[in-house]
């Protein structure tokens, strides 16, 4: 009886430290923003997957995007199917605060993590993230710097 027990006693001291072996950590990857911790991903991995082909993009983003002349835009995009959105823009703090609602189609960089708004004026692009839009500049390029989280439009 007192080996059967050293026994068990054994085996579970055994099990404990396998059980508590430490684990590698866990590796953060962001596909759009192509940061690969370990060499698992390949070339092939990056370029094929990307927000057109693995989010789910289509449905209502808003926020409140800077503004020059005024206390900000309120904003709202919703992107739709067959690559249609519908965008509702109000200057807050101006005195005609009415909603402009314009449309139509856009269309995606070859690199699919980026829309155009087609009939916008520039800028007119927006970096697609999980649940988040990203306006971006002029040149096409995100914003950074204190205000980066103020050009973020969030899915609801």
């Amino acid at each position: 009886m007192k080996n059967t027990l050293k026994l068990y006693l054994a085996i579970s001291c055994f099990i404990l430290l396998i059980s508590c072996q430490k684990s590698s950590p866990t590796e953060e990857i962001i596909v759009d923003d192509a940061l690969f911790e370990t060499e698992e991903f390949s070339e092939e991995f990056k370029e094929e997957h990307n927000a057109l082909n693995s989010l789910d993009y289509m449905g209502v983003y808003s926020g409140v995007l800077p503004c020059a002349d005024c206390e900000g835009i309120e904003t709202t995009i919703e992107l739709g199917s067959g690559n249609s959105y519908v965008k509702k823009v109000i200057y807050l703090g101006k005195d005609n605060q009415q909603i402009v609602e314009t449309g139509g189609t856009f269309t995606w960089n070859e690199a699919g993590n980026t829309i155009t708004l087609n009939e916008e004026d520039m800028p007119n692009q927006y970096f697609v993230g999980e649940n988040i839009l990203f306006h971006l500049d002029m040149e096409g390029n995100r914003i950074t710097g204190e205000l980066a989280e103020k050009y973020e439009l969030r899915k609801e």
